[in-house]
């Protein structure tokens, strides 16, 4: 990625870093693990939740700011369009991985695969474009109150929320992602977060990136 950090680029690191992890764990998924099929089901529909929780505070919240900043208008009529063909894309995911849990079978691990490279190109293509064209538009914005009202608006909803968010972003976040993390929210805040109410997310979604045994 190049141009500034932002937490918006944050999350988007860590949806691609989990696209990328369950592709890799469904092209090698062994056949008639059904331990296993639930498991990756649960990593996809935590993905999943993060993912429109994300998006409706942006349709909610950040698409209306945006549009009343000059030249987003067009561009935000554009990202609303994108996000509907992501939910699309995302949906078709859901329906393969639950098959793939009911069966375990290596042939439904190989479609819902084909589902997350498919959704991949749709996710890709709407993140590149947001950090490339609407970005440069929400950067003078970003210190000003009007701004930090939609910020706050965007959090989530509770204690338990939060915890699964801080968790599932630092979950092997790259240096540079740390680092802008570190400087936009107190270490402390951070690691309260993820090791407590985050406990969720560490026993039920992050196990599944770890090596078999």
């Amino acid at each position: 990625m190049t141009g500034a950090m932002t937490m918006n680029r944050v999350i988007h690191a860590a949806v691609r870093r989990d696209l990328g992890r369950l592709e890799s764990a469904l092209a090698t998924a062994p056949d008639g693990d059904t331990a296993r099929a639930k498991q990756l089901q649960v990593a996809y529909a935590h993905l999943h939740d993060q993912l429109k929780h994300h998006h409706e505070g942006e349709d909610t919240h950040v698409f209306p700011f945006l549009a009343r900043v000059e030249g987003a208008t067009e561009l935000v009529e554009v990202m609303e369009t994108e996000h509907q063909a992501m939910a699309d894309a995302l949906a078709d995911v859901r329906t393969a991985m639950d098959t793939y849990a009911s069966t375990g079978s290596a042939g439904d691990a190989r479609a819902a695969r084909d589902a997350i490279v498919r959704a991949n190109d749709v996710v890709e293509r709407h993140l590149h474009h947001e950090e490339n064209e609407l970005e440069p538009l929400m950067l003078p914005h970003l210190e000003t109150p009007e701004w930090k009202a939609v910020e706050k608006q965007m959090r989530p909803a509770s204690l338990a929320d939060s915890g699964r968010f801080m968790a599932w972003v630092q979950d092997g976040m790259p240096d540079e992602e740390r680092a802008y993390l570190r400087s936009a929210i107190p270490v402390p805040v951070t690691f309260l977060l993820s090791r407590l109410a985050g406990r969720s997310y560490r026993r039920d979604v992050a196990p599944a990136w770890q090596p078999s045994t």
